[in-house]
Order: C-alpha cells, then structure tokens, then sequence
C-alpha cells in the first residue's frame, strides 16, 4: 500500500498536476494539505472519476485538509483538535491493513511566524494540543501514521542555510523539541529512519530560484508508530511534481507499506 502526503498549495489551482500524479504513481492513499477550499468547492467528482473517495475538512481561501482514498476509510473525525480560531488543519480516519487497523493522521501545521507574535504563541498551542491528543490516541490503538505539512525543520542537515533561520518559527529550538516530543511518544520520523543523513528536502520557495538552486528544506513529515516501522518498506521524496508547469512549492512524500 502506497501512501501519499502533500502540501498542495490550493486543490483547485493545482488539479492538473494532482491528476497527473495520481495516474502516474497510483498511491492508494493520498493526504493533502492546504487544500484553501471550503468542503463544497472540493473537486470530489474528479477524485470519484479516478476511483477515489474523498473526506474533506476544507475553509474558504486558506488551510484546509483531505484525504482521498482507494481504500475504504472508516471513523472520519474533524475534532482531535479543539481549536479557538476554527482552523482546518487536522483529519484522521481509519484503515485496515493486513488485519492492522491503522489510524491515519493528516495535519496542517501554522506556520508560525513572524516569531514573538500572536501568529507564534498559536503555533506552540497549537502543536501541544497535537501532543496531549497523541499521548490519548496511542493508548487506544498503537498503530498511528501521522503525517503532513508540519511546518517544522528537524535539524541543520534539514535545510539549506541553518543560520539563517535559527530565529525562524520553523526552526526554533522550543519547536523542534515539540516534534522530538512526539517521537519520544513512540514514532519514527520514518525519513530519517531510511536514511540518516541523506538530504530530504520537501518544499523549495518560488522566490529567488530556490528549486533551481536547491534552497530547501524538509518540512513534510511521515511518523510512525513503533508497532508499524518494520512493516515500512520504503520512503521516497517524488520531486517530480515539483518541477512540472504551476507547481506547488511542497513535493509529494511517499511511504509503501510491505
């Protein structure tokens, strides 16, 4: 089973190169993020057409989070977050595999910066009601595949120029211990599981030839849980979609189930 996340940057505006990506890799199950739809607008008929069911937490014009799937997906929620400012960034469901019953999490992290702002305190809060939630979920079903867009650097080797955004929201000690404190619950950054030091660069901006010159940074993430690692059989960063006509500034992450 193939499973697929991605920052698309506006379902809408990015429908040709999502077609394409789906014909050509066939994931069974697709996560994106930052969809900027709301639930009506969502090109479910497409997805149908190419024999997938959607589940949509959509907002007008920003955010926004869906699942499409091959498999049929079961116990959809909206709620793991209770979020003040009402923001689409988080969607779970459930899938079978192999007799696992997996719980898929698919999240839309705030950006968080400028830093020291309100934009910043939201981004902290944030991601604590993600941890205090996954702290409840994996006492109920060990097997959690969280990912998404997580607006988190892991560490220096994870993007170009280290020192030019040690004071960035995505780059921030407190921040990047938050994402620690998620693997110390019993994930794997399955990226870094593969490969220890190999560049993994998930996002490139559209300023200043930055995918030309490969000015980017690993921000998209797969954890897994401890139960599910030896049932990961590969991980692929596909850039492929990165470098086609009206990209998304995201690429797809990829990891295949054995």
């Amino acid at each position: 089973m193939l499973i697929a996340s991605w920052n698309v940057n506006s379902v809408r505006a990015r429908i040709e190169n999502i077609k394409s990506y789906i014909l050509k890799y066939k994931p069974d199950i697709l996560m994106m993020q930052e969809i900027k739809t709301e639930d009506l607008n969502f090109p479910y008929e497409i997805f149908s057409s190419l024999y997938y069911e959607s589940h949509v937490y959509g907002q007008k014009s920003y955010n926004g989070v869906a699942i499409i799937s091959r498999n049929k997906l079961q116990n959809i929620r909206l709620d793991l977050i209770k979020d003040k400012l009402k923001q689409a960034r988080i969607i779970s469901a459930e899938v079978n595999f192999k007799n696992n019953n997996i719980q898929l999490i698919n999240i839309y992290t705030p950006n968080g910066n400028p830093v020291d702002t309100e934009k910043y305190e939201y981004k902290k809060k944030w991601l604590d009601d993600l941890i205090k939630q996954l702290k409840t979920l994996i006492k109920k079903n060990p097997n959690i595949i969280l990912c998404g867009d997580f607006n988190i650097i892991p560490s220096s080797e994870d993007v170009y120029n280290p020192k030019s955004f040690e004071d960035d929201a995505l780059f921030r000690l407190e921040i990047r211990k938050k994402l620690r404190e998620m693997i110390n619950l019993g994930l794997n950054d399955v990226y870094r599981h593969f490969y220890k030091t190999k560049e993994g660069y998930t996002f490139w901006d559209y300023m200043r030839g930055a995918w030309q010159k490969n000015n980017g940074m690993r921000i998209d993430h797969f954890l897994v849980s401890n139960s599910l690692i030896d049932k990961i059989k590969s991980v692929n960063i596909n850039k492929d979609p990165r470098g086609r006509q009206k990209p998304s500034d995201h690429t797809p992450i990829e990891i295949k189930l054995a």
